[in-house]
């Protein structure tokens, strides 16, 4: 006999036993039968069911409740007992159940179809549990069912249209599941409905005309499904209705005016749809409104809505649309406004700040951030004394801030960047504190922690009355004109953790009593004129994530310290006069993913332990007096992307091919340095690179052929290297021939030239000792006064006879020559040169 059929046997003999057990006349026997048949598919870790027994009545068992002659079983709850295993099919012989209550347990498997005989049940609840497939359609056959809750299970498929059937349903929860297809019109015929949750599943189609049969509904949830098409005006029949939530779907076109008539709605949200069009003024006559929520959709034109009729409104959420024109000057007509949270961000509102806000008195949280008012600040914002929350970031309010605000006792935080405020920071705010009794405000606890004025026009010293707000714990005044040095006293605000003092006019060294500081995570004073060396106390903030001194003007060595923040994530100490090496402590920085040190007089050699950053997606050293050789270690930082740039240094050697194995990265530049050798294969295994520069080094060979796509300045620089987009390795190696060659051809032009030169000079020589020779004799033959000589100088003349002079017209300068009035001896100046010769000639023999 196998040990399964001995186990039944064991089973059945302790069933009989119990029958056996109890008095004549009772008749509990076979449901105690069948509540054991269904422990048995139940896992108990906890022991729940352990006096689930044959040695005890049933009645006394764990999570059940019996009739009053204790024969039948009306419930059972076992809610939250930390069971799991699947809901037993033998639930059904329980015939005279009312309540069934298994939900926040681990069951899992399908909701057992058999469910439907239980013909007396009144509530099932399911919900909480990891339940999955579709809910079974003999659920509608529960006619006397009026609560039914299986929510927040992995149950899917479409909505059985069967509940339509379930007349008696007040409620229906089926939220967080992943139901899908549209809502069944049959929801209508649910006339007792009051709660219908349908939220967090994927249903689409349009909301069904049906529902308004469902008339004594006071809650409708079927917020984040992708539900489209409009609201239906039928909506507005459901006026029992108090609770409507349909934010996170893709409905569409206008708020239908028929929800003005749903007197009893205290929640209305529709945020984060496709609705347009203008607001209805009909929402003005929900004077039961607590909140209202209609953001991030695409309304416009005018707010007309007014807290003055909406007495009870306690929120209004108006953000993320396209409303335009100002707030309504009659918003708050008196101190009476019950409302605590105004939110009309990101809008195209303009105008000044509206006084009449200053009559909601019970504000607690104003965002009019991300709009287009202008104008100063009243005074008056001291009158919201309940104010914790101010954010009037990105706007164009100008003029100073007044001093009034340091009143405001109640505020937290309080947002002003992106504006054109000037003057500089009142001291009064760090009055910003809540009263607890003390005599004196500033013994007081604190209560502002979020100080956020950046992007401003604020100019002169921080004040050290900063440092009051002692809770302060997000303290940002970048992008302004500030000066002067960083006051010492925020040594005292031990609660900060974002500490932005970038992008101002700050001088002076980092003060160390900020040492004090130690849950600052956010450290910034980046684009200042600070100066000094950087601080080795940065090592003790050991929750430091983001340390930015960039563009300043700190030297001296990176501190060895800075090792110890082991929780860094960004290090960025860029374009200043830092000097040194890197410190091998770097290699600690387990958690780095941005290591930036370019434009310093950085020296030595990339430190090995930089390969325990393996979490580094950006690093850049360039522009410092870096030497040696590219460790091949930066090949195991695998999650390097954005780029990795040693350009501008003195790096020689060859670039080691393990830089192949980077192969999330985006960006090299290796440009400017010393290396040699050939580009390695590997670097072709980089198939996300689009940024390369290996130009200006000694670098030769041929290049991988994948990296022809590159621009050609990705390479220039680079003599003995070759291929495209350079000049292919056998064109590269002609030009050296040709180049041999054309040497050659200079070098004949040159002998050529030399020797015509010498040619020339040579023959000008002879042609000066010719006329030097005929010069001698024609003096010499003028000296003796020969006849014929005489005879044939009076046929020539040169220029007029008045101006000869005893045989000096001879003296041939030019060829301009003329012959004498003689004209029987018409005789050429050819001619008489080679008279002249013959004599010339005659004399020297």
């Amino acid at each position: 006999m196998g040990s399964a059929q001995m186990c039944n046997l064991v089973l059945f003999l302790a069933i009989l036993h119990a029958v056996l057990a109890v008095s004549p006349g009772e008749d509990n026997s076979a449901e105690s039968y069948w509540l054991l048949r269904i422990k048995s598919e139940l896992v108990d870790p906890v022991g729940v069911l352990d006096n689930w027994s044959p040695r005890a009545h049933m009645c006394s068992w764990n999570g059940l409740t019996c009739s009053l002659d204790q024969t039948h079983v009306l419930g059972m709850n076992l809610s939250g007992s930390g069971l799991s295993g699947s809901i037993s099919h033998e639930l059904w012989h329980l015939t005279s159940l009312q309540i069934l209550d298994l939900s926040s347990n681990s069951l899992t498997g399908s909701i057992p179809s058999e469910l439907g005989k239980l013909q007396n049940l009144q509530m099932l609840l399911l919900y909480a549990n990891s339940l999955s497939g579709k809910i079974p359609e003999e659920i509608g056959l529960l006619k006397n069912l009026q609560v039914l809750r299986v929510g927040d299970n992995l149950l899917s498929g479409e909505i059985t249209p069967s509940i339509g059937n379930l007349t008696q349903l007040r409620v229906l929860g089926l939220a967080y599941c992943q139901f899908n297809g549209s809502i069944p019109s049959g929801i209508g015929n649910l006339k007792h409905l009051v709660s219908l949750d349908l939220q967090k599943n994927s249903l689409d189609g349009h909301i069904p005309e049906e529902i308004h049969g469902c008339e004594e509904l006071q809650n409708l949830a079927a917020l984040n499904n992708k539900l489209e098409g409009d609201i239906p005006a039928s909506i507005g029949m459901l006026r029992s209705l108090q609770i409507l939530n349909l934010a996170n779907n893709s409905l569409s076109g206008s708020i239908p005016v028929e929800l003005g008539q749903l007197s009893n709605l205290t929640y209305l949200s529709l945020l984060g749809n496709r609705l347009s069009g203008r607001i209805p003024s009909q929402l003005n006559q929900l004077v039961q409104l607590e909140t209202l929520d209609l953001s991030v959709n695409n309304f416009s034109g005018a707010i007309s809505l007014f807290n003055a009729q909406l007495k009870n409104l306690r929120t209004l959420v108006l953000s993320n649309n396209d409303l335009t024109g100002s707030i309504p000057s009659n918003f708050c007509l008196s101190n009476s406004s019950k409302l605590q949270q105004l939110f009309l961000a990101r809008n195209s509102l303009s105008g000044k700040f509206q006084l009449d806000l200053l009559n909601c008195r019970s504000l607690q949280q104003l965002d009019l951030s991300d709009n287009n008012f202008e104008g100063g600040l009243p005074s008056g914002l001291e009158k919201l004394e309940h104010l914790t929350d101010l954010l009037l970031n990105n706007n164009s309010f100008s003029g100073n801030l007044p001093s009034e605000i340091g009143n405001m006792s109640n505020l937290e935080t309080l947002i002003l960047f992106d504006n054109m405020i000037t003057g500089r920071l009142p001291p009064e705010i760090g009055k910003l504190q809540r009263f607890s009794g003390s005599i004196s405000p500033l013994l007081g606890s604190n209560s502002l922690t979020a100080l956020d004025l950046t992007n401003n026009s604020f100019s002169g010293p921080i004040p050290s009355e900063l440092t009051q707000s002692r809770n302060l714990s997000r303290l940002r005044l970048a992008h302004n004109h500030l000066s002067g040095e960083i006051p010492s006293e925020f040594g005292s605000l031990t609660k900060l953790n974002f500490f932005d003092l970038s992008f101002n006019n700050l001088t002076g060294e980092v003060p160390p009593q900020l040492s004090n500081c130690k849950k600052i995570q956010h450290f910034l004073l980046n684009n200042n004129q600070l100066a000094g060396t950087m601080p080795p106390w940065l090592g003790s903030l050991e929750e430091l994530g983001e340390l930015d001194f960039s563009f300043n003007n700190f030297h001296g060595n990176i501190p060895a310290e800075i090792g110890s923040c082991s929780g860094l994530l960004k290090l960025s100490l860029h374009s200043n006069k830092l000097s040194g090496n890197i410190p091998q402590e770097i290699g600690n920085l387990t958690s780095l993913n941005v290591l930036n040190l370019q434009r310093n007089n950085l020296s030595g050699s990339i430190p090995s332990t930089i390969q325990e950053c393996e979490k580094i997606f950006e690093l850049r050293l360039s522009e410092n007096f870096l030497t040696g050789s590219i460790p091949p270690e930066l090949g195991k930082l695998t999650e390097l992307q954005v780029i990795l740039d040693l350009s501008e240094n003195s790096f020689s050697g060859e670039i080691p091919s393990s830089l192949g194995n980077l192969m999330k990265l985006e960006g090299l530049n290796l440009s400017l340095n010393h290396l040699q050798g050939e580009v390695p294969f590997s670097l072709t295994k980089l198939t996300s690179l689009h940024i390369l520069n290996l130009s200006n080094n000694d670098l030769q060979g041929q290049l991988p052929s994948t990296f022809s796509g590159f621009p050609l300045s990705s390479f220039l620089g680079n003599d003995k290297l070759c291929g495209p987009p350079l000049l292919s390795c056998l064109e590269s190696a002609g030009q050296e021939k040709r180049g041999l060659s054309n040497t050659a051809v200079v070098g004949i032009i040159v002998a050529i030239v030399f020797t015509s030169s010498l040619i020339c000079l040579v023959m000008l020589y002879m042609i000066v000792r010719i006329w030097c020779n005929w010069r001698k004799v024609t003096i010499s033959s003028m000296d003796a006064g020969g006849t014929e000589q005489r005879r044939e100088e009076e046929k020539w003349e040169y220029g007029d006879k008045e101006k000869r002079t005893n045989g000096k017209y001879w003296k041939v300068n030019s060829m301009a020559l003329v012959p004498s009035q003689d004209k029987q001896n018409p005789r050429t100046c050819i001619f008489h040169f080679k008279m002249d010769t013959e004599i010339t000639g005659n004399t020297l023999v």
